[in-house]
């Protein structure tokens, strides 16, 4: 711990700064690569779309409905909206107007005020079951209007081990799609790049450069900031929208789905769904003829939203009371989260602002990122030794963090209220396979050899002594890192959420390998909830490509079902 009287009562309060800066990851101070004069200062297009919904119909009809404008959910929108009537439903507002979501320099602060109640609050909090602070997105553009805007493309076994048969030349034509309009090259500062020489020296080799796709060793991403520090979602992809055909309902609070059953199937098959307006009044969104719901709700609400609407374990729902209309015994198992573990520490020199760019892709199982923020605090209450200053005090952190590759561990959710506005109950059981324990020591271990790489010297303070060394806020790493049981004991001591979630309505047991889900027609999912694995270093590249490719594969599925008639 770091001495000295203002500093030492200060730590716990940088500690919650800091810990919940580190989201989903990012990059900052990126080249200019795109035109940038419609972003900066107008209103962006999609506005045109989006209503309040207590200004929508009671009831109104739709080609697709689509649960959720969030990462996959608006570029599945714009491409649908293409050919067919569209709605989106997204519970909570949109992104515009607020400093905190559009400038990279309010991330912290979007964090910080989490509110689980404020159904206007951009970012919904939670601690799940294993004592872990989360967060989840509830705006238009989803997560990736409050993430840290790290862009990198998932790699290559993802698409071997999904559940899915990816057409890889489409594949690539939708992420192209996706980083025409909101990807950008960061450029390195000194945190950064040290970051990279330090990994290097480590032997998180080779150096890759600058890439948008995953490669083994160490690499800079893409930023989903531009050079000005705005940020763009995947809210921005709508401009590709055909107005005329997108509806997009904001304060949406959908309760449940709406099923019909078939009396000479014996199946159930979506026909709408219910939502409410921020007024309580209810509303109906109907299916036309041949159309489907779409579930984008994320790894929490989507399967949350199934139960709630009587899709999922018999005994489970009964014992709510909730009339059950498919029995699906997986929805919300299956559930992951990728823990991450890591240090910080003041550095010796001031430090820009940075969020993360560089990325270590080890060989043996774990992820390496690092941050910057200069952080504002408050020095203790006024007394005879310390005058209050005039104005804020600000102090630079850094920090290192290893995210495994993985998890093995599996989960599970469960609601904790009828009411879809209460986040379910949620538990990553995390380190529970000891194979991620394995992979979590890897990569603190390569922390250290990062930490004591002629890259990180500069970081350093002297000590009376005259030896240079670290001052850490919080854990530092154990001191001897070759002992296997002290350094996966500070794995389970210090785990944190990399906010990178997924499963809960995984492919093969809740959706087939065309994302509908199963025993009920009419009913897709298009989001992270359906996949065990998550994409690479950060999934947010890849779901808004998912949202691409399967708006782009269900056109053509039409299409090819209209020529067969």
């Amino acid at each position: 711990m770091v001495e000295g009287s203002s500093i030492t009562v200060t730590i716990q309060f940088l500690l919650l700064l800091f810990f919940t800066s580190i989201f989903i990851s990012a990059s900052s101070f990126p080249q200019d690569s795109h035109s940038q004069d419609e972003h900066q200062d107008k209103p962006p297009s999609y506005l045109k779309m989006v209503a309040n919904a207590s200004e929508f119909p009671l009831e109104d009809y739709y080609d697709y409905i689509i649960v959720g404008g969030g990462t996959a959910g608006c570029p599945l929108a714009a491409t649908l909206s293409q050919n067919y009537r569209v709605l989106i439903l997204e519970r909570g507002g949109i992104s515009h107007g607020r400093l905190n979501l559009m400038n990279q320099e309010g991330f912290l602060n979007t964090l910080l005020n989490a509110n689980a109640n404020n159904e206007d609050s951009p970012a919904q909090s939670f601690v799940s079951e294993d004592g872990v602070l989360n967060a989840r997105g509830r705006v238009l553009g989803g997560s990736s209007a409050i993430n840290a805007g790290f862009y990198s493309r998932a790699d290559r076994e993802f698409f071997t081990n999904s559940g899915l048969l990816w057409d890889l030349k489409l594949v690539n034509e939708s992420y192209e799609w996706v980083e025409r309009e909101i990807v950008f090259r960061p450029q390195l500062k000194t945190w950064q790049s040290a970051v990279r020489d330090g990994l290097l020296e480590a032997g998180v080799g080779p150096y890759n450069g600058f890439t948008l796709d995953h490669a083994s060793g160490t690499k800079i991403g893409g930023s989903t900031f531009d050079s000005s520090g705005k940020r763009r979602s995947s809210a921005d992809l709508l401009r590709y929208a055909r107005h005329s055909n997108l509806r997009i309902a904001v304060y949406a609070s959908v309760e449940r789905l709406l099923l019909a059953s078939s009396s000479t199937t014996f199946s159930s098959s979506a026909i709408g769904v219910l939502y409410r307006d921020e007024n309580g009044k209810y509303h109906h969104a109907i299916l036309k003829d041949r159309g489907e719901v779409i579930l984008s709700a994320g790894a929490i609400g989507s399967p949350q939203l199934l139960l709630l609407s009587g899709i999922g374990p018999r005994p489970y729902l009964s014992s709510w009371g909730i009339p059950v209309t498919h029995h699906l015994p997986y929805v919300g198992h299956f559930l992951y989260d990728n823990p991450r573990n890591g240090i910080t520490f003041l550095p010796s020199i001031p430090l820009e602002h940075s969020l993360i760019q560089v990325v270590g892709i080890t060989n043996s199982g774990a992820y390496i990122e690092a941050a910057s923020n200069v952080v504002p605090f408050s020095s203790p209450p006024q007394t005879a030794f310390i005058r209050s200053p005039a104005s804020p005090l600000y102090l630079t952190v850094a920090t290192l963090i290893s995210k495994i590759s993985g998890p093995l561990s599996a989960g599970f959710l469960r609601l904790a209220s009828t009411d879809v506005r209460f986040s379910p109950i949620v538990r990553f059981n995390y380190f529970d396979n000891a194979v991620d324990v394995e992979r979590c020591v890897n990569g603190t271990r390569k922390l250290g050899d990062v930490l004591r790489s002629r890259a990180m010297n500069d970081f350093k303070f002297r000590n009376w002594l005259g030896v240079r060394d670290f001052r850490f806020i919080g854990p530092a790493l154990p001191h001897d890192q070759s002992d296997y049981g002290e350094m996966a004991d500070f794995c389970r001591r210090t785990v944190s959420t990399i906010w990178h979630y997924h499963g809960g309505c995984v492919v093969g047991r809740v959706v087939d390998s065309h994302l509908k889900v199963i025993g009920i027609d009419s009913l897709r999912i298009v989001d992270g909830s359906v996949f065990s694995i998550s994409p690479g270093t950060n999934p947010q590249a890849t779901l808004m490509m998912l949202g691409r490719y399967f708006g782009l594969k269900m056109i053509r599925e039409r299409e090819r079902s209209t020529d067969d008639l």
